[in-house]
């Protein structure tokens, strides 16, 4: 039967139309405005019937469509529904005590009926019947928790007071089952799936509700792990390089750029997205990373693979220097991040007289990790020779000494150099038994290459954040026993690194071109 009931009229002309004009199915659905689909359905039974062209031209409309369409292919529109009422009592008691759904139930219906409803339309009606006639719909809840222990209750009640939504969600759930709802108005309350809190009820209950505030974590492969860190490390190479040297017109790296030279030198695809995880892995967001970590020297990787092959090629007899200045710093109160009691704030005036300052000149050996140093009244250069001196002469037994260090004015003067010359004279050297003297300076404004920075770091967050010392000698005092505490450590377990770094230092003290060994807030 047509699936739309259309006027007698509307009937007859659309049977003329078709019988008599040239005009298809589409064009007839147009011109009558009704769909399609019951323009085919009216058609098939006009070439079913025995209707002539002098029927069409003589009968009435009424009597047209009664040949085309009798009375006898009409449904029993009454009897149907009464049918599907009758049905209903026996579906909603299945519905309360069996586990079936209502679409289950319509799919039983529709194969022993004929003429059916579609499940909209079922579903429309059962519940107009249930409303009739008073009846609610209590499903039995399969999922209800009998019990609930006293320490349990009350953690799940504080749980549901949270400002944590993950509590907030497992303790409106599981009291809520606990209370009897029906899950799927939980699932409606808390926005999660059934199937989820199926989950939180049965660890719940198998297993207690310490596990069931565990996080669920994604396990990730050794491969995986180790194919981030190659990835992140390269990365944090290119970052480091100027963009120039990767035919970018820029004066800083970003993302894009970025991306697009890490695809052009390693052949491999970077999303934006992963780029910003492994710089912000490396504790800089990407506005300190433009500041503190491109170097602008031209010749940047000729000066960093010369460092890389002397440490590579280091021997016994050789030792090599990383050297830098510590300060100057201003002896006063100063702020940093501490256990303190709840409630209580610790507060750094903002203008303090200062009780003096120092600056501190070291140089960190990589062999062995042990650090030189003194204290120094000013930066420059007869500071340097100083220090030169001093290493000579505590290093005699080498038979060479490399310095490396940032490219700094008085790192590089002139007077230095011809003191270099002078040390390295084979009348001083046989005079004195001291070691020959390399200079390797590192690439320029590539601070983050300087590993004794990051020990100044560590230093730093231990000695001088959160300190109040009432003199320079204080001050200075605390500096000595650090560094000499941390070169018996290393003296006692002889390596360049280990899992465990001295005082929270940022990065292990190794020399790598992924190495990011400069805090800009540690002074």
């Amino acid at each position: 039967m047509p699936g739309k009931r259309i006027s007698y009229s509307k009937v007859s002309r659309l049977i003329h139309l078709y019988a008599l004009s040239e005009l298809n199915k589409t064009e007839i659905s147009k011109l009558l405005n009704i769909t399609r689909g019951t323009v085919r359905q009216y058609i098939n039974y006009y070439e079913q019937s025995n209707v002539t062209y002098k029927d069409i031209l003589l009968l009435k409309d009424k009597e047209l469509v009664d040949l085309v369409y009798p009375v006898n292919v009409k449904p029993n529109t009454a009897s149907r529904c009464q049918r599907l009422f009758e049905c209903f009592p026996t579906i909603h008691e299945r519905l309360r005590m069996q586990d079936c759904s209502l679409k289950q139930l319509w799919m039983e219906y529709c194969r022993d009926e004929q003429q059916v409803y579609k499940y909209s339309h079922f579903v429309a009606k059962y519940h107009d019947w249930r409303n009739k006639n008073n009846l609610s719909f209590i499903k039995a809840n399969k999922y209800v928790i009998e019990h609930i222990e006293s320490n349990d209750l009350k953690l799940l009640n504080k749980w549901r007071s949270s400002t944590d939504r993950a509590k907030w969600e497992k303790a409106v759930s599981l009291l809520g089952l606990h209370a009897g709802q029906p899950i799927t108005e939980i699932s409606r309350k808390v926005e999660r799936s059934i199937k989820t809190i199926k989950r939180w009820r049965d660890v719940f209950l198998t297993k207690g509700i310490k596990h069931i505030d565990l996080r669920r974590t994604r396990k990730v492969s050794d491969n995986v792990k180790s194919r981030m860190e190659r990835r992140s490390g390269k990365l944090i190479k290119l970052l480091h390089e100027p963009p120039s040297l990767h035919n970018v017109n820029r004066a800083s790296w970003s993302l894009l750029a970025l991306c697009q030279a890490y695809e052009g030198q390693y052949g491999e695809h970077l999303s934006i997205s992963t780029a910003s995880e492994y710089v912000r892995a490396k504790g800089y967001s990407f506005k300190k990373a433009k500041v503190a970590l491109t170097s602008t020297d031209p010749n940047y990787r000729e000066k960093l693979n010369n460092i890389k092959r002397i440490l590579r090629n280091l021997s016994e007899k050789e030792k090599f220097f990383s050297i830098d200045e510590f300060g100057p710093v201003s002896i006063k109160i100063r702020g940093g991040r501490s256990y303190v009691k709840r409630g209580r704030i610790n507060v750094v005036p903002q203008y303090q007289k200062s009780k003096g300052s120092l600056i501190c000149t070291a140089a960190l050996e990589l062999a062995t990790n042990q650090i030189t140093h003194f204290y120094s009244e000013k930066k420059n250069t007869e500071e340097m020779i100083k220090l030169l001196e001093i290493l000579i002469e505590k290093y005699k037994s080498e038979e060479r000494i490399y310095f490396s260090w940032d490219a700094a004015s008085w790192h590089s003067s002139k007077e230095l150099k011809n003191k270099v010359d002078e040390v390295n004279a084979p009348g001083y050297r046989k005079i004195h038994t001291t070691p020959l003297v390399e200079l390797v300076p590192l690439p320029a404004s590539a601070q983050f290459l300087n590993i004794i920075e990051s020990v100044f770091s560590g230093m730093a967050r231990a000695i001088i954040h959160n300190s109040d010392y009432q003199s320079v000698d204080k001050c200075k005092e605390a500096i000595d026993l650090y560094f000499g505490e941390r070169n018996r450590v290393f003296t006692e377990n002889p390596k360049r690194a280990g899992k465990k770094i001295w005082g929270g230092e940022m990065v292990k003290p190794l020399f790598s071109d992924s190495n990011t060994c400069k805090d800009p807030n540690y002074r």
